[in-house]
């Protein structure tokens, strides 16, 4: 039980790989706090987990409300030894059909509240706790029509070194897990039906060398390893998850060509 007597919290935890993660965090001994904005999809997955886990609904774009969400979590499971600044969302911002609000909110879901979830988290952390962003291979895959999201990755990716050595005084580690393309909901948009969604498989699937999309379940094993005491002396990193499509030349040069 690799996080036994730990306690963690997972934005965005009621649904893809932040469930996921929850999931595994729990079979590993951890008492594990999750949010996310839908109700009906929180209320599920603490009935499925049973009184380990804790349900919060919460707007991650808002800065008190968070704040005020942790305190609570904090209150009932004491402080936390892992923060998994997971939630975020999706979406197109292609140049010449891009609204101001549709790029300002990816960048206030994706970038500025990551910041200020881990700011709102840092009372509750425990000295010598781990915090895990959740970045996205888009901050190097130059995918056309994203750069708002790829823009968001990137600062998270900054970010994450920048804050790895910002508490590196308190023994608190800082890392990045970054997913390639991945089996979750976030692709019902663009692929609602089971046709599409096994030609957008087949599709991304292409890119990698290893022929496949990531299962949720694998980027939260990444994520146990900087949840876990086996990763003492690692900050400043970040695993990357996506079977070598950034690491293969070819990768980028398929997705332009789809």
């Amino acid at each position: 039980m690799r996080l036994q007597n730990k306690v963690a919290l997972i934005t965005g935890g009621n649904s893809g790989i932040g469930l996921a993660t929850a999931k595994v965090f729990l079979d590993e001994g951890a008492k594990v706090i999750i949010t996310g904005r839908n109700t009906e999809t929180l209320a599920a997955a603490e009935k499925a987990f049973g009184s380990n886990v804790l349900a919060l609904r919460l707007d991650v774009t808002d800065v008190a409300a968070t704040e005020r969400a942790f305190a609570e979590a904090a209150a009932k499971f004491g402080k936390f030894d892992v923060l998994f600044a997971n939630a975020g969302i999706g979406g197109a911002t292609p140049l010449g059909g891009t609204s101001l609000e549709q790029f300002n909110t990816i960048i206030s879901t994706n970038l500025t509240s990551v910041f200020f979830t881990v700011q709102s988290a840092l009372p509750h952390l425990n000295d010598g706790s781990s915090v895990i962003l959740n970045g996205s291979v888009h901050a190097v895959l130059g995918a056309p029509g994203y750069s708002a999201y790829a823009a968001t990755k990137g600062a998270v990716r900054a970010m994450t070194r920048n804050m790895a050595s910002e508490l590196a005084p308190r023994g608190i580690r800082v890392n990045q897990v970054t997913p390639g393309g991945t089996k979750t909901p976030i692709w019902q948009p663009v692929a609602s039906t089971a046709d599409a969604m096994s030609a957008l498989e087949a599709r991304l699937g292409a890119m990698s060398p290893l022929g496949r999309m990531s299962e949720a379940e694998e980027i939260a094993k990444a994520a146990l390893y900087f949840a876990s005491s086996d990763s003492t002396n690692v900050t400043g990193i970040e695993i990357v998850v996506d079977g070598g499509a950034t690491s293969a030349p070819s990768g980028a040069k398929i997705f332009r060509a789809s």
